[in-house]
């Protein structure tokens, strides 16, 4: 896209904002320089969007050697204005290039096939990245930056801003410059620094309380915010039975199999062995039956910060 000659319409589909930003972005730096008011036609997608307004704006002639039409949400199109799109990209203006915008279109669909055909190189994919590869992707927006980021850094940044790649890479950049006499941005950087502004997820506390680390799970607890007791407890309950498992496959001599015993990917099950391992007989038994027990206390009206505290230590092997 960077050096060929543009062909006549593109596809950016996908919800990877930074993604999509640097594509676009791509694209418009190819027009004239001075020319952007006269060359480049930016729409939304939405009921009022004319068929006829849009296919004027493609035919009119650019002045220079190129122009730019990019209609945002395009997977939200009137389907007259879809059609007309699909009729236009048959016989497309030479001098003006079309960018659609979508955060998902099929393949199936008649305009993304219609896209499809002008050339292999006209679907630009944008999907998110997964949340297992996040940490990898914020390393490397950080080196972007010419800074780098320990581990523990990079999963408190995720934690606190989610996984929008753009605002990653804000924070990211102001995180650069702050920390850029230490030449590595740390765990208290972003604590000192970041708001937290994602929804905070049960993950984080699972995994504390796996690895039996008392002050992270106290704090990850905390953070769930109050009125979760019952659906903490019963992700515990899963994490156990999950953690009893793949002690007992790894006594069989046979912990490869964990992941489809659980019906999960290896992905999500690369720690539980480990995990697993620093518990001595019985005591995941033990922390099952602490459980139980916690169920009843709330049940019976208890107090449940005191509860699900409770069973955190013992679960941690710290009371």
């Amino acid at each position: 896209m960077s050096k060929q000659e543009l062909l006549r319409g593109y596809l950016i589909v996908g919800t990877d904002e930074l993604k999509r930003k640097a594509a676009l972005t791509r694209l418009k730096a190819r027009l004239d320089p001075g020319l952007e008011a006269f060359n480049l036609d930016e729409r939304t997608a939405s009921a009022e969007l004319e068929a006829g307004e849009l296919l004027a704006s493609l035919y009119t002639a650019a002045i220079g050697p190129l122009r730019l039409v990019i209609v945002h949400a395009a997977d939200k199109l009137p389907k007259e204005v879809s059609e007309a799109l699909i009729g236009y990209l048959d016989k497309p203006n030479p001098s003006c290039t079309l960018v659609l915008v979508a955060d998902k279109l099929a393949k199936n669909t008649r305009l993304y096939k219609a896209v499809a055909a002008l050339g292999k190189q006209t679907i630009v994919e944008c999907a998110p990245i997964e949340a297992r590869d996040l940490p990898t992707h914020v390393s490397k927006l950080a080196k972007a930056h010419g800074i780098a980021i320990d581990a523990q850094a990079s999963a408190e940044l995720i934690a606190r801003v989610g996984d929008t790649t753009t605002m990653l890479d804000t924070q990211i950049a102001v995180l650069a410059q702050l920390c850029r006499d230490a030449g590595v941005i740390r765990k208290s950087d972003v604590e000192q620094h970041v708001a937290r502004i994602a929804e905070v997820k049960p993950w984080p506390f699972l995994d504390a309380l796996s690895s039996r680390n008392v002050r992270d799970a106290v704090v990850q607890y905390r953070l769930l915010g109050d009125g979760q007791a019952v659906r903490i407890l019963a992700l515990a309950v899963g994490r156990i039975r999950e953690l009893i498992c793949a002690r007992s496959l790894d006594g069989r001599g046979t912990p490869g199999l964990l992941a489809s015993e659980l019906g999960k990917q290896d992905w999500q099950v690369r720690n539980h062995m480990r995990w697993s391992r620093a518990f001595k007989d019985g005591e995941l038994e033990a922390a099952l039956h602490a459980c139980a027990d916690a169920d009843a206390a709330l049940k019976r009206g208890e107090n449940p910060d005191t509860v699900m505290l409770g069973l955190i230590f013992s679960v941690c092997g710290a009371s």
